[in-house]
């Protein structure tokens, strides 16, 4: 938690996610810029469409344990990420699929995902 001249500002993996009903345009650049600043910087932000990562793990067990825990994030976010898994790597793909495009949800994700 970020405290700016007396306001608490809640750090990105503080937040929950909101659902997106659509009818609201996806993110510009300039907010996206804002926001990835704040992830660890192995996320990247694909044709301001979607982030992505991929992290990478001993064995493919450890890499599947990994995605249990980040399914099971998802779950209780109500925000869904795609997984690609292989032996050991994790690659994860985040965006707001209603709108096909990305939302500040997205981004609080990928903070909560960092930090499991």
């Amino acid at each position: 938690m970020i405290h700016t001249f007396g306001v608490e500002i809640l750090s990105l993996h503080e937040k929950k996610c909101v659902p997106c009903e659509g009818g609201i345009p996806p993110l510009n650049s300039t907010d996206i810029e804002s926001l990835i600043s704040q992830l660890d910087d192995c996320w990247e932000v694909v044709e301001q469409h979607h982030l992505q990562r991929t992290w990478r793990f001993e064995d493919f067990a450890t890499a599947l344990q990994f995605v249990n825990q980040a399914g099971n994030l998802c779950e209780q976010e109500f925000h869904h990420a795609d997984f690609e898994l292989g032996w050991g790597r994790v690659k994860v793909i985040i965006w707001t699929h209603k709108i096909d495009g990305l939302t500040e949800s997205d981004f609080v994700l990928a903070s909560k995902i960092d930090h499991l």
